[in-house]
């Protein structure tokens, strides 16, 4: 079980970085195969990202919106960082394996959004948590417990 952290804490990333979410949404859950595709490819892309630091992945995690609809979070140190995974060897392999398999029939819908945040323009706060979201990316640090958002806000600023 992962450590809980009693109180308030927040998350520090020094200079600019990227949010990125991505997921998919499974519309015909009786296309076995497809769905065992986007089932296996994320996961092994994950991992590469976590096991190279080079790629300039941050952290992430992953949440379920509904059964069918799998999300996930990625910080990034950079765009650009983020653009050339893009074109990394194993994302290539798996997007043109994707396009043959899959195509525009609906069977899966895909999605991305992709968020620069510059410097010290975000506030987050975690309490009675395990280190969760931009604290998985950050630093990670207790935080008083009488700030309010705009006060957090405008001390970074």
């Amino acid at each position: 079980m992962p450590e809980i952290f009693p109180g308030r804490w927040t998350a520090d990333i020094e200079g600019d970085f990227v949010v990125f979410l991505i997921g998919m949404r499974v519309n015909r859950p009786w296309k076995l195969r497809k769905v065992a595709f986007m089932a296996r490819t994320m996961p092994k892309l994950l991992r590469e990202l976590a096991d190279d630091p080079a790629f300039g992945c941050l952290g992430s995690w992953q949440a379920i919106h509904s059964p069918v609809a799998p999300v996930v979070v990625q910080y990034w140190r950079s765009f650009d960082d983020l653009e050339a995974y893009a074109h990394a060897l194993t994302h290539n392999a798996m997007w043109k394996r994707y396009f043959q398999l899959v195509k525009a029939d609906g069977d899966i819908g895909i999605w991305h959004e992709t968020f620069k945040v510059r410097a010290r323009e975000y506030e987050c706060v975690y309490g009675g948590m395990p280190r969760f979201g931009l604290a998985t990316a950050g630093e990670h640090r207790g935080l008083g417990s009488a700030s309010q958002a705009r006060q957090r806000l405008d001390e970074r600023a």
